[in-house]
């Protein structure tokens, strides 16, 4: 290898926003992130969909006339 070409590697550490650690091996110093193993919805199994400003509703209405017009033809 080429000498004096290559980043510094430190043991750093990754704080998340919930609290969690981990130790790892790194080329930046501390690394802190937002969300975690720990605390993201599809590895807590506690994942909620939320309809936010209605766009479910909004959704339905949009394409209401479309479905009405294949009901008669079927």
């Amino acid at each position: 290898m080429k000498t004096d070409i290559h980043p510094e590697y430190n043991e750093t550490s990754i704080r998340c926003a919930c609290g969690n650690v981990l130790e790892v091996g790194s080329t930046k110093k501390d690394i802190r992130v937002e969300i975690c193993s720990q605390c993201h919805p599809f590895f807590t199994g506690k994942q909620k969909l939320i309809d936010t400003a209605g766009r479910i509703e909004r959704f339905r209405k949009k394409y209401e006339k479309f479905q009405q017009k294949e009901k008669p033809n079927q």
